[in-house]
């Protein structure tokens, strides 16, 4: 398995769209929730059509547009996208509305746009593209199950250019019932010091990040995605078992490597983290969720935070939380996890 990464995009709490390198001054949090830096989607759409759109549709497709034109691709092959909880902003006012008007005068709008697959279909519509169309509703498990069709696709030569990405949005009321439920930190100083203060909860977060994949290299690729297995519930000890595997028939030198790990802050979610990361004594070890916040498909924007780090041959000292970051990186191992949905995912240099 190899897939060229040949064009990034990602919107998130950080200052990352439409400038694909590593922040020099990270966005940080004093509460428990990060919020997407948004631009002017009149940009991306026209504005009659903008103003009726749900905030998590402009996103993906404001995503999806900078990473064609950074990857220099017009009509993709195909496009695959993972999204948990799809457009739930519109989900959101739909049901609001049955309940406010007693289930009479109904729009139709915000149910139409209340599927998971309309982000992937606006996109289509924009780009007037007739090609293979797939969104991937799996949890922890959407984006990276987004990547394995993708991949699939690319091994049987069926297509190249794919535009794969994953998204998803953190409403006012989702985040008010999982607050509810204890998901959330109670008490934050700032999200810079997430892991260093331990506690029980998280950061919510939220994001849209695209990436155009090929089977052929690019004048300016951010690397070559080798590998991406899934698990649910495993023990320290088959992730651990996996990791070696993958380093070792990829034969990766652990010191020309980045793990990002998926740790988030809490207690109950970083004990597995920790185990490994004593394990791989040495190793450059960083996080990301401080960065992003916690949501189904975070490890969307590792991805591109991967693809940034090795494209720009270094890391922020943010992101760094166990060993020392190598003068030479070659390859990035993303480590992420959400609940009991467990992914590993390779990005290489060569």
């Amino acid at each position: 398995m190899k897939a060229y990464i040949r064009g990034i995009s990602a919107l998130s709490p950080q200052r990352s769209f439409r400038n694909n390198r590593i922040p020099d001054e990270p966005v940080v949090t004093d509460n428990n929730r990060f919020r997407c830096i948004e631009p002017t989607y009149t940009d991306y759409l026209n504005p009659v059509m903008a103003r009726r759109m749900g905030r998590i549709i402009k996103m993906g497709v404001a995503a999806a547009a900078e990473a064609l034109k950074d990857a220099n691709v017009e009509m993709p092959g195909a496009i695959t996208a993972g999204s948990a909880l799809g457009c739930l902003g519109d989900t959101e006012k739909f049901l609001t509305s049955v309940i406010r008007d007693d289930e009479q005068f109904l729009t139709p709008t915000h149910f139409i746009q209340s599927l998971q697959n309309t982000v992937s279909a606006q996109i289509a519509l924009q780009l007037k593209c007739n090609n293979h169309n797939f969104t991937f509703v799996h949890k922890g498990f959407s984006f990276e199950s987004a990547v394995l069709d993708a991949i699939m696709m690319l091994d049987e030569n069926e297509t190249d250019d794919i535009l794969v990405g994953g998204l998803d949005e953190m409403t006012d009321h989702n985040h008010l019932i999982y607050n509810r439920l204890g998901i959330w930190r109670d008490q934050m100083a700032t999200s810079a010091a997430l892991y260093k203060h331990p506690a029980k909860g998280t950061i919510a977060g939220e994001g849209a990040a695209f990436f155009v994949i090929g089977t052929k290299p690019g004048s300016h690729d951010y690397g070559i995605l080798k590998e991406v297995k899934t698990f649910f519930s495993p023990t320290t000890d088959e992730l651990k078992a996996s990791i070696d595997q993958i380093l070792i028939s990829h034969q990766i030198r652990k010191e020309e490597m980045v793990m990002l790990w998926g740790m988030n802050g809490d207690v109950s979610n970083d004990s597995v983290y920790r185990v490994l990361i004593d394990q791989f004594p040495g190793m450059a070890s960083g996080a990301f969720k401080h960065w992003c916040g916690e949501y189904q498909t975070s490890s969307a924007f590792a991805l591109w935070l991967g693809a940034v780090i090795l494209f720009e041959n270094r890391m922020h000292q943010n992101t760094l939380i166990a060993g020392e970051c190598p003068d030479q990186i070659n390859s990035v191992l993303i480590c992420n996890n959400y609940e009991n949905n467990f992914s590993l995912s390779l990005l290489t240099k060569k």
